[in-house]
Formats: structure tokens, C-alpha cells, sequence
């Protein structure tokens, strides 16, 4: 019985051995035909180097080059045209929210009862004063005032803003941007110059004599004084010196502030303002600081807009530093005011604190 178990093991050790060794020979098969393949990719490799190696070798010429740079320098200047565009559109955007802080710092600063007449002039300046700056505006400031020194002659509603691309009709991109682009960052900086006048004016001008005035500031004030600066005219040249407007505080804010001022001196004080002043304080508060801080905002549009450009680290340097300048000028003025009000009146001047910011930043424009 023991002899039959000892054959019966014997037996099946014999079968499992053959069976690792078909399977030994199995991997020994692949693990051949696997080198075979390398050294088949080995070979054809190094016949290609040895091909190159004997190859003419040259470097390539600067006229063949040519080509290749003039292609790298165009997409380089689309980039940076593109970086100006996106900048000056952003900017823009911010100085045309400015008018919502208009409107609602001139709304919390008047009676209530006139309220809606304030809020409504805002939005007929802008609305007017948009389209006599397309029609008239726009052209009178830079349609060519360096020839005559006086007022420019061309590009009234938007004539010549396109040109033709082959077959197609487009922006002119001759000058490197499109006149579009400017158009509206002007365009921005022009109805807020018109709307300085609806604070001085508020509570005593009426409705359509508001408009239009609001189209003559945009067609022809304003734009005329832009002409003899901005557009290099006669103001530009003058005694070789010329003019220095960064960001408008003389073309933009002094225009609005003495168009404003004339207004007044036409119209006089509101009745009773002097003899009644209790009257006349501010009725929302809340909204005459949502406005100051709506204006600040729209200030990092207004200064850091006019470097006209960010397509290189030089200019975003510059519009670094103006918006840290405009940013200490409206805290420094903010708190002058607020505690030359305090020193003299002995109270907490929320209205004073409001102007001094807005001053601040008008003074650093």
C-alpha cells in the first residue's frame, strides 16, 4: 500500500515539472522575440544619427530668418494692442460708473422733494451728452485741431472710424489702435466733466434747459478745450512750454468746475438757502457716502487709465504708482478736512469727511 502511495506522488511531481518547464520555455520564447525588437529599433536609430552626423550641417541666414521674426514681432505688437485695448476699456468702464457715484452723492445731498429731478438730470447728461459728443464732440477735439490750432474738422458722427480690410469693413487699425477705443475712453471722460454741473446747478435748473446745456458742454465746451490741449492745439505750443494734463484736472475738472460755477452765478442761491439753512442739510447720508465711495472706485479708472496703455512692465509700474498716489491723496484729504471740521465746529462732519475725500482726489488728477 505505502509503495503505491510513493509511485502515485512520484507521478505527479514528474507532471509538474514539465509543466514549469513548458512554461519556463514559454518566457524564455518572449523574452527573446522582446530583445530581437529592441535591437531592431536599436539599429534603425543608430543608422539615423549616423545619417545626421554625415549630413551637411549650416546655420541659417538672417534673410531666412526674416520671415520667422517679422511673424513673432507682429503677434508680439497684436498682444500688446490687445493689452492697451483691454486696459483702456476696463478704465473707461470705471470713469462711466463714476456718474452712479454722481448721482447718488448729489441725490443724498439735496431736499427729498427733489430727489427724482436730480436723479433724472444725471441720467439725461449722460444720455445727451453721449450723443452730442458722437455727433459733434469727438471731431471738434481730435478730428485734426494740430493743423488749424484751434478745432478739429473731421470725423463727425463717427465718419471715417472704419476702413476697408481688403473686402471687408472694419475698425482702421492703421494707427495701431482703432479710433473706437478712443472714442470711448474720451467719451467717458467728457459726460463726466458735464455732469460736475448738475451738483452746482441741483435744486434750481430745469429739466430741458438741463439737456441742453448737457449737449453743449459735450459738443462744443468740452471739446474745444481738449482741441487746444489733448488734441495739440494753439494751448499746447504756447511760449514752447505747452500744457502738462495728466489725467484732467485742469481739462477735465476745471472745465466742469468753472461751467459750474458760471451756472451758479446766473442762477444765484436756492431760496431761502441762507435764511432758512437747516432746511436745506443733506437728507440721506447713507447715500452721499455710497457716492463718495462709488467716485473713489471709479477714480483707479480715471488716474491709472491715462497711462493709455499696459502692454509693457514700464506701464504698469506708472499705473502702480498713480493709484497708490490717488489712493493717499483722497485719506489725506478725508481726514484734513475732517478734523479741520471737528477743530472748528467741535462735532463729527460726516458730509466734510465725504468733500474732503472728493477734493483729495481732484487735487492729485
Amino acid at each position: 500500500m505505502a509503495l503505491k502511495w510513493v509511485v502515485l506522488f512520484l507521478s505527479l511531481s514528474h507532471s509538474c515539472a514539465e509543466d514549469a518547464f513548458k512554461e519556463l520555455q514559454g518566457d524564455i520564447l518572449a523574452l527573446r522575440s522582446a530583445l530581437a525588437a529592441q535591437q531592431e529599433i536599436i539599429k534603425e536609430q543608430r543608422e539615423w544619427m549616423e545619417s545626421v552626423v554625415r549630413a551637411p550641417r549650416s546655420l541659417q541666414t538672417a534673410a531666412e530668418l526674416a520671415p520667422q521674426v517679422t511673424a513673432l514681432n507682429e503677434r508680439v505688437a497684436s498682444l500688446a494692442g490687445a493689452l492697451d485695448s483691454c486696459w483702456l476699456l476696463l478704465c473707461g468702464s470705471l470713469v462711466m460708473f463714476m456718474h452712479a457715484g454722481f448721482a447718488m452723492l448729489e441725490t443724498g445731498c439735496c431736499r427729498a422733494k427733489n430727489a427724482q429731478n436730480v436723479l433724472m438730470k444725471n441720467l439725461v447728461n449722460v444720455c445727451v451728452g453721449t450723443l452730442g459728443w458722437w455727433i459733434f464732440g469727438w471731431a471738434f477735439a481730435y478730428g485734426g485741431s494740430d493743423v488749424n490750432g484751434f478745432i478739429g474738422t473731421e470725423g463727425f458722427a463717427g465718419s471715417g472710424f472704419n476702413a476697408y480690410q481688403g473686402s471687408a469693413l472694419g475698425p482702421d487699425l492703421s494707427e495701431g489702435q482703432s479710433i473706437q477705443l478712443s472714442w470711448f475712453f474720451q467719451w467717458a471722460f467728457c459726460t463726466a466733466a458735464a455732469t460736475i454741473v448738475s451738483g452746482g446747478v441741483a435744486e434750481r435748473v430745469k429739466s430741458p434747459t438741463y439737456a441742453a446745456y448737457a449737449f453743449l458742454m459735450a459738443s462744443f465746451i468740452y471739446p474745444v478745450v481738449v482741441a487746444w490741449t489733448w488734441g495739440y492745439g494753439w494751448l499746447s505750443t504756447v511760449l514752447d512750454v505747452g500744457t502738462m494734463d495728466f489725467a484732467g484736472s485742469g481739462i477735465v475738472h476745471l472745465t466742469g468746475g468753472v461751467s459750474a460755477l458760471a451756472g451758479t452765478a446766473v442762477l444765484g442761491p436756492r431760496k431761502g438757502r441762507f435764511e432758512k439753512p437747516d432746511e436745506f442739510e443733506a437728507h440721506n447720508l447713507p447715500l452721499v457716502v455710497l457716492g463718495t465711495f462709488a467716485l473713489w472706485f471709479g477714480w483707479y479708472g480715471f488716474n491709472p487709465g491715462s497711462t493709455l496703455g499696459m502692454s509693457s512692465k514700464e506701464t504698469g509700474a506708472l499705473a502702480a504708482q498713480v493709484a497708490m498716489n490717488t489712493t493717499l491723496a483722497a485719506a489725506t484729504g478725508g481726514i484734513a478736512v475732517f478734523l479741520i471740521r471737528y477743530g472748528i465746529m467741535k462735532k463729527y462732519d460726516v458730509g466734510g469727511l465725504c468733500n474732503g475725500i472728493l477734493a483729495g482726489l481732484v487735487s492729485i488728477t
